[in-house]
């Protein structure tokens, strides 16, 4: 079946690549540019399409390149801008498009822009970044506000060369950008952006996309964690009054380069205000990641309280999607289809299973799930062959993430030492902690995983002789190869599992199986899902009407589906007649 593809990345297959722990081609235990070019044929056969490059640019690495001391250059360890040209044309040879990561809420303090800013308050750089007056009290400076990085600690970090502190929302060597100045704006345009779309970029991940505008007033935040010094201030810096003048902005600059696809990271937003950004009309966003789905089990309000983790429920994650589905209901929006990324656990151990009984299983099952999703799917490294959460066993001396290690050393110094608490917080890095998705990939079964031949920058998981690529291609019965035959899938019955409508949860408070509908845009077609997230045989719960209509099995991964659903296991039925309307 033909989709209607009025733009290129709707049903576009992509894959996001973490250039550190991808694949290293020189032996320095880093990923590189030249080992992500190697690996372009094997992306192209498992059905990629776009690649989504996360930040390669030249940084301190203070939080792994999302802190950019320049935008127009390559950091070192990843190679140069000629690797970079070369990638861009090899991906376009093959006719698959290149995304880069646009970080442009805040730089590196050792961004050129910073350090001169910083000098004092009248050179030509001083109103790029956001700075403000110390508060007095009884005679002692403190931060202009009571404001919290989303990182721990105070938003605010004090510059004895202007007497001013400097907003970071997150790490103290991320300041913000100052957006209200006009100049910076330019600045950020000419920098970031046109640079790289004048190489040939075929657009952009959007970090932190709807944090540019402040509350520039510097409230108060009300107090949401007693005894704390510092407090979650989200509704000072998400979703600001200018946010969507600027993006207006932005969009004109774009448009002299075509259909450039961008996608934003929109954390903590609500329904209405996700498609004030998604509108085609308004042509701010492509569409966004929303975090409802992998923010399941975390507590957003008490900033990286990672030890607070709790256990979700399966009628939590099936309303967490019908949002995000549901921004399509009735709109001219378009949204994502994601479980995981570089800033959270891996899906298999948050959503399903990593025992080793069910876990292939498993993982096919959640590939079945997100191919029948209507929107642009986006594959996470290593997610292909099922990896999975680092062991319980490891201990703080195995992790690497500044956000991790900040949420450890703060129960660290709150309950001195306590070794329960640090059990406690371990076992919340096991589940949510940002290293899980940065492990290096899993190649083969040789040293270090074949990710490097020299010591690599952080550990290997335990599992790579079990789980790599290498055996998952030998093997035609493995997730690498379910996701080849789901993403070929999904492009024939395009029409369905891309631009499928009304999507319907049909068992919404069940615990153990997730049942679901969707009806071609043309409504003669449906598709109906089942699911068993468990690790039990479930029975089938049948829409109404649908038990008896006349049914085609498109996908199982289940050899010889039955009476019942065996654990982890997805079918996938195509109808053709006695369709029901979808609510």
């Amino acid at each position: 079946m033909s989709a209607s593809k009025p733009n290129w990345w709707k049903a576009s297959t992509c894959y996001q690549i973490w250039p550190a722990s991808y694949k290293d081609s020189n032996g320095d235990g880093i990923g590189d540019i030249v080992g992500i070019i190697s690996t372009i044929p094997y992306l192209k056969d498992l059905g990629i399409e776009t690649i989504w490059l996360s930040p390669m640019y030249d940084s301190p690495q203070k939080d792994m390149g999302y802190d950019i001391s320049n935008y127009q250059d390559v950091y070192p360890p990843y190679g140069t801008l000629a690797d970079m040209d070369r990638l861009i044309k090899e991906c376009h040879d093959l006719d698959m498009k290149l995304v880069l990561d646009l970080v442009i809420n805040h730089t590196s303090d050792q961004h050129a822009w910073f350090l001169e800013s910083r000098r004092n308050k009248t050179n030509q750089y001083a109103d790029w970044y956001m700075w403000r007056d110390p508060k007095i009290i009884q005679g002692e400076r403190h931060p202009p506000n009571n404001w919290a990085s989303i990182f721990g600690g105070s938003a605010w970090e004090y510059c004895r060369e202007r007497d001013q502190y400097y907003l970071h929302l997150f790490v103290k060597e991320q300041p913000d950008l100052n957006w209200e100045n006009e100049e910076t704006r330019r600045g950020i345009y000419e920098s970031a952006m046109k640079f790289w779309l004048d190489k040939g970029i075929d657009g952009f991940r959007v970090d932190t996309a709807n944090l540019y505008s402040k509350d520039t007033s510097y409230p108060d935040a009300p107090i949401l964690v007693p005894g704390e010094p510092y407090q979650p201030a989200f509704k000072y810096f998400t979703n600001g009054p200018r946010m969507h003048e600027w993006l207006q902005e932005q969009r004109g600059i774009l448009d002299k380069y075509g259909d450039v696809f961008m996608v934003g990271e929109l954390p903590d937003t609500k329904a209405d205000e996700v498609l004030r950004y998604i509108s085609a009309k308004s042509r701010e966003y492509s569409c966004v990641f929303d975090f409802d789905v992998v923010m399941l089990g975390q507590n957003k309000e008490g900033g990286s309280k990672k030890h607070h983790t709790h256990k979700h429920t399966l009628p939590h994650f099936k309303e967490a999607i019908r949002k995000v589905q549901g921004l399509l209901h009735g709109t001219d929006a378009w949204t994502t289809v994601f479980l995981e990324n570089h800033d959270q656990g891996r899906s298999l151990s948050r959503f399903a299973t990593d025992k080793a009984i069910h876990r292939d299983q498993a993982a096919k099952m959640l590939a079945v799930l997100m191919c029948c999703l209507t929107g642009t799917l986006f594959l996470y490294q290593g997610q292909e062959i099922g990896m999975y959460n680092h062991p319980e066993y490891w201990g703080i001396e195995d992790l690497r993430d500044i956000d991790s290690l900040n949420a450890y050393n703060d129960v660290m110094h709150r309950h001195k030492g306590d070794p329960l608490w640090l059990k406690k917080a371990m076992r919340g890095l096991q589940l949510v902690g940002r290293d899980n998705g940065r492990l290096p990939v899993q190649w083969d079964n040789s040293a270090n995983a074949g990710f490097t031949s020299g010591k690599p920058w952080i550990r290997v998981h335990d599992d790579y002789e079990h789980v790599n690529v290498a055996a998952q291609q030998a093997d035609p019965g493995s997730p690498l190869n379910f996701w080849k035959k789901i993403i070929r899938l999904r492009k024939k019955y395009a029409d369905l599992m891309i631009f499928g409508k009304d999507f319907q949860v049909w068992d919404k408070f069940d615990q153990d199986v997730f049942t679901f509908t969707k009806v071609h845009p043309d409504g003669h077609e449906r598709i109906l899902v089942f699911l068993n997230f468990s690790d039990e045989d479930q029975p089938l719960h049948y829409p109404t009407g649908l038990e008896s209509v006349q049914k085609e099995l498109l996908v199982c991964n289940f050899e010889e589906p039955g009476k019942y659903l065996t654990p982890w296991e997805a079918r996938v039925y195509l109808i053709r007649e006695g369709v029901v309307n979808g609510g």
